[in-house]
């Protein structure tokens, strides 16, 4: 199916096309797929661009204009960009409690709600990132595009590697901002890395804001008796008020910290802006369900985060997390405690490779990847050790920008990458 419209400035087209839950079984339970190609009046002809969204569990961006997504306007230049809503997000099958399931999918189940723990382990199991890039390839041929670009942040430049890794012959160039993750089964090692920079942040930050730091083991003593509430009640204990910290890894997110911190925490101003801060909610809840699966080449996660975590952090609740999954998250938010089940049974679950590296060596891709200095989740080292299996890749190492440097760095961040894929800029 496909649709026509128009924003000031702007043709779109939406695209929505069926594929199989399970690719290894095109004939069994389809799911819907949505993507939206925009290009701006006049570029209509231009070579595809796809973006890859972050997360898990997010859907892609809805512009309003040219310029409301920072980065669009210099894409445009050059491409027409597919909007692509992961398997899982918004006007593609979405992952929901009471979310109609489709047909075949989960036999005498109608949602997940209905389906044992198990059978909800199982379905999620089809939404990582090699299911994502099957459902990219079927849009491709639906689109009857030879080949196109991708932009890949964060997560989506885990999946523009599995891209790499699997169907390369359909790739242009690839471009990573802040997402070039370990190939391997290295991924506590990741996490052991993720703890010890945040609790560099998180010194930092209490420097910076001194007076923050009493304020914040207040409300850690309020979250450890049980005090701590959200407006509609919820209880917001230790390990979920320390994942604030994930604030810390993005441009001006210490402010974003502080000002949060700086209202009176009897306030319902306070209530409300904490459940806004806080990540792993029930609106995307494949976020915190599989976000560990997003590292796991090979291997089962065995709640990586929690295990990894340093006795140090475990004892100072000042010490802050970032997109560290716990256990407790799960029973603490009631919008995630249906998932708490499955949850456990997916991280026992020894998930398949994601990447080849044989393939990534023999990859003749141009491509550039924005490598983050002092990235709060995809640590700079694993990164450059994985462009060096790419021999068209070149990295960018900056410590100009956070995760976030995509959206922070209006156009900057996009066109230096362009400009080193196509050999405009030198390395």
């Amino acid at each position: 199916m496909s649709a026509t419209w128009t924003l000031p400035g702007l043709q779109l087209r939406d695209v929505t096309l069926s594929v199989p839950l399970d690719h290894a079984d095109p004939t069994g339970a389809q799911l819907e797929v949505f993507a939206r190609v925009i290009a701006e009046d006049g570029g209509e002809d231009r070579p595809y661009l796809v973006y890859l969204q972050g997360g898990p569990g997010s859907e892609a961006p809805r512009p309003l204009s040219p310029g409301s997504t920072p980065w669009l306007p210099r894409a445009l230049r050059e491409h027409r960009v597919v909007m692509l809503d992961q398997r899982g997000t918004g006007r593609s099958t979405p992952v929901g409690p009471d979310t109609a399931l489709p047909e075949g999918a989960i036999p005498g189940a109608a949602t997940l709600a209905d389906a044992t723990a198990a059978q909800q382990a199982h379905y999620l199991s089809h939404f990582r990132a090699d299911a994502i890039v099957a459902d990219a390839e079927a849009l491709r041929e639906q689109l009857g595009v030879r080949a196109w670009s991708l932009l890949g942040q964060s997560f989506g430049g885990f999946t523009t590697l599995r891209y790499l890794s699997a169907a390369a012959g359909s790739v242009e160039k690839a471009l990573f901002t802040g997402g070039l993750p370990t190939v391997g089964p290295d991924m506590d090692d990741v996490y052991a890395t993720t703890w010890q920079g945040m609790i560099g942040r998180s010194e930092r930050y209490w420097a910076r804001f001194p007076g923050d730091r009493d304020r914040f083991r207040r409300l850690a003593d309020a979250a450890e008796a049980g005090r701590l509430r959200l407006p509609d009640g919820q209880r917001v204990g230790v390990e979920r008020l320390r994942r604030l910290g994930h604030l810390l890894g993005a441009s001006q997110g210490a402010e974003r910290l502080h000002y949060l911190l700086d209202l009176d925490p009897a306030s319902p101003a306070f209530a409300h802006d904490l459940g806004a801060a806080l990540p792993f909610g029930g609106r995307n809840p494949l976020y915190a369900v599989i976000h560990e699966s997003c590292w796991a080449d090979g291997t089962a996660t065995r709640w990586a985060a929690d295990r990894m975590m340093p006795a140090e952090v475990r004892e100072d609740p000042t010490l802050l997390g970032g997109e560290h999954i716990h256990r407790d998250l799960f029973a603490e938010d009631p919008e995630l405690e249906m998932w708490a089940e499955a949850a456990d049974l997916l991280a026992e679950h020894d998930w398949p490779q994601l990447y080849d590296q044989d393939a990534l060596r023999s990859c003749a891709v141009p491509g550039a990847a924005a490598v983050y200095y002092d990235d709060a989740y995809v640590p700079r080292e694993y990164s450059m050790a994985t462009a060096a299996l790419l021999p068209g890749l070149r990295p960018w190492v900056t410590s100009e920008y956070e995760h976030n440097g995509l959206r922070a760095g209006g156009d900057a961040v996009l066109d230096h990458l362009l400009d080193l894929a196509t050999g405009r800029r030198a390395a």
